[in-house]
């Protein structure tokens, strides 16, 4: 069995996030992400603040998601997240969203480098934050 370590958070879901079809519009899940990757992030001891207050930012480089069963207002929903890929320059984060039956209704991937505040220019998440680096190693999904 593998080792690895699953950030769970719950979802607010709000009659304003849906669309005309009645179900949670799909750009919404982006925003459940961004918040099971801040919350993962605070469940091991750091934070993207203290990151940004460092000089440095983590922007999001690729996205995928894939929708599996729709989200209503009214519904109970989670987001659990992981560590997938942390090679030094790139860090993949998974996501799987599912409802109160844990019923999986999406899941996902994001990619984010680590660039300087005052230029935008990539640098090394290994070399400008070993012990974060060396954390993902430990509880990443190998």
């Amino acid at each position: 069995m593998e080792n690895y370590f699953v950030s769970t958070r719950e979802i607010q879901l709000y009659y304003a996030d849906t669309d005309m079809m009645g179900v949670i519009y799909h750009a919404n899940y982006l925003k459940f992400f961004e918040l099971g990757r801040t919350g993962f992030i605070e469940d091991i001891g750091y934070s993207y603040l203290a990151m940004e207050e460092s000089g440095y930012y983590a922007p999001v480089y690729d996205i995928q998601i894939t929708y599996k069963k729709p989200l209503r207002y009214g519904d109970q929903a989670f987001v659990k997240t992981w560590v997938s890929l942390n090679d030094g320059i790139k860090t993949i984060y998974s996501y799987t969203i599912v409802n109160g039956n844990n019923e999986v209704c999406a899941g996902g991937t994001s990619t984010h480098i680590i660039v300087k505040k005052d230029n935008f220019k990539p640098t090394s998440f290994k070399r400008a934050f070993p012990e974060w680096f060396l954390k993902y190693e430990e509880i990443k999904k190998k």
